[in-house]
């Protein structure tokens, strides 16, 4: 019998939760393929069966922990999926085993209650039900054992759950008054409120933007940057650029190019403490901050101040194309150096960006604005103005690195010819 192990998962990640079972107990699994996937606190990993045979049984359900080393399901090598002794052997046994069926019938007796419809199972008492069933019903805070499933094998289905929350909200908009209304009671009919359970992710994304904020001195210098040059740029170059590199030619490279530039004269802002010490980092990893629907994610772009414009927007297209396919590993999450956050894509004019510990800074982007510019002495014009925002940790970096470090990416921006020349 072969075990199926939680393998090692990453560096700092020893605990995982069953998020799906991708094989139910029975089923034929070939070697290399997939059983069960479990959500970390940064990536999904899938895990796959070692060698081919029948899954026997899963000793975890959706839902609960699993740390690296348990043995979460086990399979039976020596299974077969077909073959024409398990075809003789069902043909033999097939009167026998519908006695036994019949048998069972005549003897099992009538529901009378939902907690019957629970049939045998690994762990006894526990309710039948599918993988997305279960994970269904827990998100939405609904206790399996209430449901009556309409499956005559007792087999719990996301139908049944909808069926039953549609029933618990009748119930209650049909519920007579009480004189003396409890105490306990918080549900208000008129004002329905629908109950999730966190992911591991988002509350692990929760716990690590509530400890950099209490673990870091963190603040916020902002500047705003001309887009004119970079537009025209851009628009004049950018069918060119597309043709000769089969990539579209966006504004995160130029960023990236200016940040990395600002980054090798203003170096403390490309470090982090550890413990004691200050480690200043020689390489360029840029962390870029991508929105999913499980929320944020930041993909890293390895060794940036080495990749050429296509290759940073190749890069950042890849990264954001795994993060929302949900197939980012994990160390395609690690190691980042510096980050970098475009809230401006969500229409973003000005915010404060959370530090991605436990590195020193972030530059956060934002939305483009025709704004009234006083570009000469009499002379004002609508020109297209960014707001950048750059927080730090002020235990590393100093007032005056931050706002230069800043300044530093406006000039490289508003002189794109400049970072077309450097990179």
């Amino acid at each position: 019998m072969l075990e199926i192990k939680v393998p090692e998962l990453a560096e700092s990640v020893t605990e995982g939760t069953v998020a799906e079972w991708l094989k139910s107990p029975g089923d034929y699994v070939e070697k290399g393929e997939d059983i069960v996937e479990l959500e970390t606190d940064k990536v999904n990993v899938e895990i796959a069966a070692e060698e081919a045979g029948v899954l026997k049984e899963t000793l975890f359900e959706p839902g609960d922990t699993v740390k690296v080393g348990d043995v979460i399901a086990r399979v039976d090598e020596s299974g077969k999926s077909s073959g024409s002794e398990q075809e003789s052997e069902a043909k033999t046994d097939a009167p026998k085993e519908e006695k036994k069926a019949e048998e069972k019938v005549e003897s099992k007796p009538e529901p009378s209650t939902p907690a019957s419809n629970s049939e045998e199972s690994t762990n006894g008492d526990r309710p039948l039900a599918s993988p997305s069933a279960r994970k269904y019903a827990r998100e939405k805070g609904i206790s399996l054992s209430e449901i009556s499933p309409r499956d005559p094998l007792g087999r719990i289905r996301k139908d049944d759950v909808d069926e039953h929350q549609q029933k618990q909200q009748s119930a209650k908009t049909s519920a007579p008054a009480t004189s003396a209304p409890s105490a306990e009671k918080k549900d208000d009919p008129a004002k329905p409120v629908e109950r999730l359970k966190m992911s591991r992710r988002r509350k692990t994304i929760a716990k690590r933007l509530v400890e950099a904020q209490q673990t870091a001195a963190m603040l916020t210098t902002f500047n705003e940057v001309d887009m004119t040059n970079l537009m025209e740029l851009r628009k004049r170059r950018k069918d060119k650029f597309l043709e000769s590199n089969g990539v579209k030619l966006g504004f995160m490279s130029f960023f990236t190019k200016a940040v990395i530039g600002a980054l090798k004269k203003y170096p403390y802002v490309n470090a982090e403490i550890d413990g004691d010490d200050l480690l200043l980092k020689k390489y360029y990893d840029i962390g870029m901050a991508v929105s999913t629907e499980e929320g944020l994610v930041v993909p890293v772009v390895r060794d940036a101040d080495r990749l050429d414009f296509a290759g940073i927007e190749k890069e950042v297209g890849r990264l954001a194309e795994k993060a929302n396919a949900k197939k980012l590993a994990i160390a395609d999450l690690t190691g980042g150096s510096f980050t970098i956050t475009n809230g401006g894509v969500f229409g973003s004019l000005w915010s404060t960006p959370i530090l991605n510990a436990p590195q020193a800074g972030i530059l956060g982007m934002h939305t483009i604005k025709m704004r009234p510019v006083a570009v000469e002495d009499n002379k004002i014009e609508n020109r297209p103005m960014m707001y950048l925002a750059l927080s730090y940790d002020h235990r590393v970096i100093d007032g005056k690195d931050a706002v230069g470090f800043l300044v530093k990416v406006k000039e490289l921006i508003e002189d794109p010819e400049t970072l077309l020349l450097e990179g």
